[in-house]
């Protein structure tokens, strides 16, 4: 370290800093900025914190309580190294190296890291634990803005209490990334004053960025190499190249324009200078390339769980770096911020390590912790020419980092974050905190303010309608929703104004989840189109025209003028004959049919017909039909053919009609629907989630009680002996003693009976196994002499098997014949015993 005095300088401190110090303008700076309520102070709007609670050392570990002899080496090795480091660097600010923890007990930095990988998929990533960390916790500032905290709690401890400052968060967040597989270190350094107070009100929101993005992305996206060329254009190229010009020069004007507003109004937004600048002490986490694919280094933010370059701005210096193996110091120039380090930590001119690393340091002497040794055990008879003893890191004193299903559902303190950024306001909900399902929300504002909102827009989850995204425009007061399959009609989105009917309102529907194959509908006061997808009969296109002058009648159906459908080209039919357009003139009695042009040709052919007032009186004349044909050497159709296509024409109209009812119908039910659904909003609940299915867990809870009590019943009968012929009697209170003999005399009856009974069946089976087996050995004896070997064999085998039988039958009746007497005794003195019968049997 003597050796690199020279070349280690940190300029995070100059003399205009220190005279302003020296002043006391510094303190006054950060007492101004507690009092200030602008927003520049705290962009995050968070719930006024509680107290912190106080730690109960009983219920502590005793690792939290004490240092094991591991420890207390490493401790004195962390001691001499920074009597060291203040000697070599005195200009320097100390360094984080062993605060005290929520017991009060000093412990080294690396110690408290404790790599957990935990079950549950979104923290297998780093942008799940940085999301998660930055989403749970609640910033609690330093102390002290300009030097680093004197006590670093536990991550269990942090979890418990839900709030930290920047240095519990990177503790907590670096080892969920340990424990993933990233090659992570806490950062102790310097920031700008906006990352140190999370005062994100100079940023853009996420959303909207990635929202810009987006639309960017597809208005570059590449043409393709083999598409259709484009028609020629026959207009004069001056003219355009003239009129090109003037709209440049538009575009020029209103973009100076917009350019000069922004210059201006990033004036006014600009911050004051900060006297602090490169003294707010803030915490980080560094993660190195080369585990889990990570191609570059970055920097991540634990306070808003954002990824930086490592040439960020926001980061002014570095003092030092720590995993859980080891802990290095800084000793390149920040004077001009981190853009130019290099973080190769095996190299020994820029990093300088605190214990020797067999896996990432040059084998040197570690003549610290050799020192360190001699002053803890006092041993000074070690041979000069003895190697130092490799010192490694202690394990963690940390116990395992647990975090249950219900924190990692409610994930925000209190359920709720509210976040300000530039022109936005982001508010975040945990799932089934709000009845309507709401789980984002976010405002965007004309003004800087934030006073003038914009537009509104709300995503939601576990919804039964199956809603996911609503957003409202202010200006004109547009709502538009978007819908998850699944839903009834297959709503996709729905655009609108009001939900009243015949208004305007634009609706997309899942073509493919629906028969008619039905794509999007425009519906205006008069009008409405519809756009369909993959049909059979190749219909793409229908506009409808309804009456301005009359009424909507009773039905709730308005009178129809106009009808205009469009097909795709059918290849199975001529061009000529594949119909390309209809038109229902319902108003004026006509239709139009216009067919598809051939290849070769530029028109197209077309029919038009009049309407007959009596299809069936009045005769159909060539008055009454037009057409054009392309081909003039074409014979003209007949009149029968074009007759039989009027009549085709007018049956087609009645189910164009009918079909455009039902459309109207459907966009009434569909609004009714949606007015019933917000009025009464449901939430889907899974069956499997038993803290909030009050439904599924009612019914569980009733049918396990009725099965206990069925099984209790059960078992009660099956207990009493006396209940068949108690249900004879009628199941009185209490007995007679005429009943009670009865009741005795019965049951010793049964028994008797069943004795008896059992008796005689096995007495049966006896006689018909000895009956079979004698006619067995009178069929033997007969055909003893025509029996092959393989007969005789099966008869022994069956002989042997009826022997066995029969002698089992005849010891089961000897064993019966004996017990019989005892069971009619047994039962005789159980009942005499019975409480039921001894007061008429003594």
């Amino acid at each position: 370290m003597d050796e690199r005095r020279k070349g280690a300088t940190i300029g995070t401190e100059s003399p205009k800093i220190e005279e302003l110090l020296q002043e006391g303008q510094g303190g006054r700076e950060l007492e101004e900025m507690e009092k200030s309520p602008s927003r520049e102070a705290v962009s995050t709007a968070r719930p006024a914190l509680s107290p912190r609670p106080e730690v109960d050392p009983s219920r502590c570990p005793t690792s939290y309580k004490e240092n094991s002899p591991q420890e207390k080496l490493l401790l004195a090795v962390a001691e001499n190294f920074h009597a060291q480091y203040s000697h070599l660097y005195p200009e320097r600010k100390p360094l984080l190296l062993c605060p005290l923890n929520e017991c009060g007990v000093p412990k080294f930095v690396s110690t408290t890291l404790r790599p957990t990988l935990l079950p549950y998929p979104e923290l297998y990533s780093w942008e799940g634990c940085a999301s998660f960390v930055s989403d749970f916790l609640s910033l609690e500032p330093l102390d002290a803005p300009i030097d680093p905290p004197k006590q670093l709690s536990s991550p269990t401890w942090v979890l418990q209490t839900r709030r930290g400052n920047c240095f519990d968060f990177s503790t907590l967040l670096c080892s969920l990334l340990l424990g993933a597989g990233y090659d992570a270190y806490c950062v102790s350094g310097y920031a700008v004053k906006e990352m140190c107070l999370l005062n994100q009100s100079h940023h853009e929101c996420p959303l909207l960025l990635n929202e810009k993005k987006e639309k960017t992305e597809e208005q570059n996206s590449p043409v393709k190499k083999y598409s259709v060329k484009p028609p020629k254009d026959l207009c004069s190229g001056f003219e355009r190249m003239q009129e090109s010009k003037q709209q440049a020069q538009a575009q020029a004007i209103i973009l100076q324009r917009q350019q000069e507003m922004e210059r201006l109004e990033m004036e006014k937004e600009r911050p004051s200078p900060d006297p602090l600048l490169g003294l707010w002490v803030h915490s980080w986490v560094l993660v190195l390339s080369g585990s889990r694919e990570v191609a570059e280094n970055f920097f991540i933010d634990p306070l808003t769980g954002k990824s930086f370059p490592t040439v960020e701005d926001c980061f002014v210096g570095v003092e030092s770096i720590w995993n859980h193996r080891n802990y290095w110091v800084n000793m390149q120039d920040c004077r001009f911020g981190c853009s130019e380090m290099s973080y190769d930590l095996g190299d020994i001119t820029r990093w300088e390590y605190l214990l020797f690393d067999p896996w990432g340091n040059p084998a040197l002497p570690v003549s610290n912790v050799k020192a360190s040794a001699d002053l803890v055990d006092g041993d000074e008879d070690k041979e000069d020419n003895e190697e130092p003893p490799v010192f490694e890191m202690p394990p963690s004193w940390v116990k395992r980092i647990q975090i249950s299903e219900q924190d990692m559902e409610m994930r925000y303190p209190g359920g709720m974050k509210v976040i300000q950024y530039r022109k936005a306001r982001l508010e975040k909900f945990a799932p089934y905190l709000l009845n309507d399902g709401l789980v984002t929300r976010l405002t965007t504002y004309k003004d800087v303010n934030c006073i003038q909102p914009i537009t509104m827009k709300e995503w939601f989850q576990h919804r039964q309608d199956y809603l996911q995204e609503r957003q409202l425009t202010k200006a004109d007061n547009v709502t538009m929703e978007l819908f998850r399959p699944g839903r009834s009609y297959s709503l996709k989105s729905h655009r609108y104004v009001t939900l009243v009917p015949e208004t305007e309102r634009e609706m997309e529907f899942y073509s493919h989840a629906r028969a008619d194959g039905l794509a999007k509908r425009v519906e205006l006061p008069t009008e409405m189109t519809e756009t369909f997808e993959q049909r059979t009969d190749f219909l793409y296109h229908r506009h409808v025209v309804f009456s301005r002058l009359s009424e909507t009648s009773d039905q709730g159906q308005r009178s129809i003028e106009k009808v205009v459908e469009r097909f795709h080209r059918n290849q199975a039919k001529p061009a000529s004959e594949d119909t390309a357009e209809r038109v229902f003139l319902i108003s004026e009695g006509r239709i139009q049919v216009t067919y598809h042009s051939e290849d070769d040709r530029i028109i197209p052919a077309w029919l038009s017909f009049v309407k007959p007032h009596d299809s069936q009186k009045q005769p159909f004349t060539s008055d009454m039909v037009s057409m054009f044909q392309v081909d003039p050497f074409e014979k003209p159709k007949k009149n029968l053919l074009l007759y039989e296509m009027l009549m085709s024409l007018m049956k087609e109209e009645e189910k164009v009609m009918l079909r455009v009812m039902d459309s109207e119908k459907e966009v009434r039910a569909i609004l009714a629907l949606r007015e019933q659904e917000e009025r009464k909003i449901k939430l889907h609940i899974s069956i499997y989630n038993t803290a909030r299915n009050e439904k599924a867990r009612t019914h569980r809870e009733m049918k396990a009680r009725l099965a206990k009590e069925e099984q209790v019943r059960r078992e009660q009968k099956e207990l009493d002996y006396l209940a068949p012929f108690l249900a004879k009697l009628g199941d009185p209170e209490t007995l007679t003693r005429q009943e009670a003999l009865q009741l005795r005399s019965d049951c010793l009856t049964d028994l008797k009976q069943r004795l008896i009974d059992k008796a005689n069946l096995i007495q049966a089976c006896f006689e018909k196994e000895t009956q079979e087996l004698q006619l067995k050995q009178q069929w033997y004896q007969k055909n003893q002499l025509s029996m092959s070997k393989e007969d005789e064999a099966t008869y022994l085998a069956y002989c042997s098997d009826a022997m066995f039988r029969i002698h089992v039958l005849k010891l089961r009746l000897s064993r019966h014949k004996d017990k019989a007497p005892q069971k009619y005794l047994a039962l005789e003195e159980k009942l005499r015993r019975d409480p039921r019968l001894a007061a008429h049997l003594c």
